[in-house]
């Protein structure tokens, strides 16, 4: 289920994000580049040390401080082009910035979890991901999605007509094997939840202010402000799971990607009504 069922889950949502892309969500990136850098400073550089610095202060065990670290270290999940939809946000900067987070990942992901893995020591055997496993990455998040581009660049019209069927079937796959895979590690969960659900939500409460208050302050537009919020707020837990359990084969590991995963969705929606009250009455 977690080995073959999660990764081809993955793989098919990063296939379904690659027939939405076209090389000009890359280069819309240096039409509107502030807003862009902004949100990844605060996406790879200000959310992993703040994340750390959580690590820190709930004192948790090595392996789920690891897992913490690599779900920081995790870009935007697809779902936040849907919460930016909701909320009125720039859904152009959301699938720009999702497209570049993807390609940056690959060589983000595998540093920050190799430090914190140096650093919290939560393998006596392991010294993390080595460059085998860091191709794997590679191979789970970019590969799909150039295969997706380029099926969309050579038979547009097919991409268009499987761009809904392959989101649907992408959720269908993801909810059925999440479900097994809690369901095969359900007393591993219930029993790390309580510690993990405080920060996790901390954290994603942190991620959605940051991506929100920081473009702001730094006159960024309200629209482009909340797509950045639903951004880097909305992490991509799948990614990190799958590298947890099926790259480093650790289930613990992908614990706090798991209770994140859950809890986000309901965090994500609060604040976007939130944010929108907000905007309200400030106009």
């Amino acid at each position: 289920m977690t080995t073959i069922g999660l990764p081809v889950a993955l793989g098919i949502i990063m296939l379904g994000l690659g027939l939405s892309l076209t090389l000009a969500d890359f280069a819309r990136v240096l039409k509107q580049p502030k807003a862009v850098i902004i949100a990844l400073l605060c996406q790879l550089v200000l959310l992993p040390a703040l994340c750390f610095g959580l690590v820190l202060l709930f004192q948790l065990p090595p392996v789920l401080a690891v897992g913490m670290m690599m779900l920081a270290a995790s870009p935007g999940g697809t779902t936040a082009n849907l919460y930016s939809h909701l909320f009125r946000g720039d859904i152009a900067l959301n699938i720009s910035l999702t497209a570049v987070n993807s390609v940056i990942a690959v060589v983000t992901l595998p540093i920050i979890t190799n430090l914190a893995i140096a650093y919290f020591q939560p393998f006596d055997d392991q010294l993390g991901l080595q460059w085998s496993k860091a191709l794997e990455v590679f191979a789970i998040v970019l590969l799909p999605v150039a295969l997706g581009m380029l099926i969309r660049r050579l038979w547009p019209r097919f991409a268009a007509g499987m761009d809904r069927p392959v989101r649907i079937a992408s959720v269908v796959i993801l909810v059925v094997v999440i479900a097994g895979a809690v369901a095969s590690n359900w007393a591993l969960l219930v029993e790390n939840f309580t510690r993990l659900a405080l920060i996790t939500v901390l954290f994603c409460l942190i991620s959605l202010a940051i991506g929100f208050l920081v473009p702001r302050l730094l006159r960024v537009g309200r629209r482009q402000s909340i797509a950045t919020s639903f951004e880097i707020g909305i992490h991509n837990a799948t990614l990190a799971i799958v590298i947890a359990q099926s790259v480093l084969g650790s289930v613990e590991l992908s614990l706090p990607a798991a209770v994140y995963g859950v809890l986000m969705f309901f965090i994500a929606f609060g604040f976007g009504f939130l944010i929108r009250e907000r905007v309200a009455r400030a106009t």
